[in-house]
């Protein structure tokens, strides 16, 4: 079972996020993963490029 505190609270553990369109993309903070590991170091945030309508641009 996972520990509760490893599992990122941002995509609550599926390591997908989705805006208010249902757009679908990778958590930006665990990177996908769904756990953020206890021994790494926390990574800090990343400005993302957004269009108009602020979906993420690839």
């Amino acid at each position: 079972m996972v520990d509760r505190e490893l599992t990122c609270k941002a995509c609550e553990g599926t390591g997908m996020l989705a805006d208010d369109e249902g757009w679908q993309y990778n958590c930006s903070v665990c990177r996908g993963k769904g756990i953020l590991p206890a021994n790494e170091a926390r990574q800090s945030a990343e400005i993302m490029t957004v269009d108009e309508n602020n979906r993420l641009l690839d």
